[in-house]
């Protein structure tokens, strides 16, 4: 099956998305197109990562943009310090590149915190909330509402949506450095673990969590996130969707596909019309996540330190 969008040919369309996906490469790009007036907005300005998967072959991930990428296409060029080399991201302004991508088979969009041009001026603050093997979304409901009590604490709010796979991303907007996001973002961590330590953690190190909800603050500097209205590789083709606090607990990650999405949205756009304005970061949340290790960084010393343990054992 063909079709023509915007100028961009759309192939195979009733292909399968990939396995367990319940959904085509034509649901995909039907969703896409149905909420570009709202995704579009969301990965604008910012180089974009995606996840693609082809018939047959296991989901990879694409920043490099491929030589044969249409001259149209919005680029930005950023240095990675891990491989030492430039990359060549694409920046999703508007539609015909969103549908160009869907045919490519990218299924998940995932965007930088700062803009290009401002990559050390994150937009947002953001939490990734990880449930553990075989909690149910009740548990990632408690720890969101901890998270939510420690940002009131201090004068802040935010908005909650479904990661698309298990959790949730809760996304603060502020004004502020990389820097001191970064330490935010750690100190709102520990505030909210130290609410309720029996739902939440802020552990790095799997086996240290015991059954909680890992609270993820690792999401800062050059990190990525799945955007909002982003279609997941995961079972059924769900979707990150923007949810109401007070809806939390009355929803679940799979009810948001990319075939249930459209209707749900109507003509809403929920993630925008939730967004506070950009707030300044308190002092003291910024003064306490500086005393906080990275997360990183701290469990790759540990790892170190058990494994001599270990061996001297």
């Amino acid at each position: 099956m063909k079709d023509e969008r915007d100028g961009v040919a759309l192939t195979n369309l009733d292909q399968p998305l990939f396995d367990g996906a319940d959904a085509t490469k034509g649901d995909l790009v039907d969703y896409l197109d149905a909420v570009r007036d709202r995704i579009i907005p969301v990965l604008a300005g910012r180089p974009l990562t995606v996840v693609r998967v082809r018939p047959g072959q296991e989901p990879f991930t694409q920043k490099n943009l491929p030589k044969y990428t249409p001259d149209w296409v919005p680029t930005t060029t950023l240095w990675a310090e891990t491989s030492k080399r430039e990359i060549r991201y694409a920046v999703c302004d508007d539609r015909r590149t969103l549908l160009w991508f869907a045919n490519q088979r990218a299924v998940e969009y995932h965007v930088t915190l700062g803009p290009a041009g401002a990559f050390d001026r994150p937009t947002h603050l953001v939490l990734d909330l990880d449930p553990p093997v075989g909690a149910g979304f009740d548990a990632v409901v408690a720890a969101a509402d901890l998270v939510r009590r420690a940002l009131a604490d201090d004068g802040l709010t935010g908005v909650v949506k479904t990661s698309g796979s298990k959790g949730v991303h809760v996304f603060v907007p502020v004004d502020g450095t990389d820097d001191d996001v970064a330490a935010a973002t750690r100190a709102l961590a520990a505030r909210a673990e130290r609410l309720d330590p029996a739902i939440a953690t802020t552990a790095f190190i799997k086996d240290d969590r015991h059954g909680k909800v890992f609270l993820d603050s690792t999401r800062a500097y050059g990190a990525t996130v799945a955007a909002a209205y982003s279609p997941r590789i995961r079972s059924g083709a769900t979707v990150s969707f923007p949810v109401a606090w007070d809806d939390l607990a009355s929803v679940t990650p799979a009810d948001f596909t990319v075939r249930t999405a459209p209707a749900l949205l109507g003509d809403a756009d929920p993630w925008h019309d939730r967004m506070p304005a950009p707030q300044r970061l308190p002092d003291d949340l910024v003064a306490e996540g500086h005393t906080i290790p990275v997360a990183r960084v701290q469990a790759m010393h540990e790892g170190k330190r058990r494994a001599r343990a270990q061996r001297a054992r």
